[in-house]
């Protein structure tokens, strides 16, 4: 490992949650304003990864009073509090280029269920009790 790789290791962020294309996350940034800071949450779908390392980031796109708005965050910044994800869906592509050209509800994407347990695995009788022969 170079200097470069080291220096770099120790400014990554830590706590970044497994995120992937087609997510819909909630990204808490702060916001400097003159002398005072605040935390804006931007919710919107991932539509890229670009970068690695310490220079990932990802680019959500989300709809403002109509307008489509896609907005660059770098995952290991300092300004990034941190990111939320609300739901996951399921997609084909690397890259969802093509909702900029998709609106209402042709934008929306496939909900991803999250994987069952075992004790949601187990058959249900429907309240029903079967016959002891």
């Amino acid at each position: 490992m170079n200097l470069i790789d080291q220096i770099e290791s120790e400014e990554m962020t830590k706590e970044i949650p497994e995120l992937h294309v087609g997510d819909t996350v909630k990204v808490h940034m702060r916001i400097v304003e003159g002398e005072k800071e605040r935390i804006q949450i931007i919710e919107g779908v991932i539509i890229r990864f670009s970068g690695g390392g310490i220079r990932r980031t990802i680019t959500v796109r989300k709809i403002s009073f109509g307008i489509g708005v896609e907005r660059i965050f770098p995952l290991h910044s300092p300004r990034v509090e941190q990111i939320d994800v609300v739901k996951r869906a399921k997609v084909r592509q690397g890259r969802l280029y093509f909702l900029r050209e998709l609106r209402g509800k042709a934008a929306r994407l496939k909900e991803l269920k999250p994987p069952k347990t075992a004790a949601a695995k187990r058959k249900r009788t429907r309240g029903r009790k079967k016959k002891e022969v």
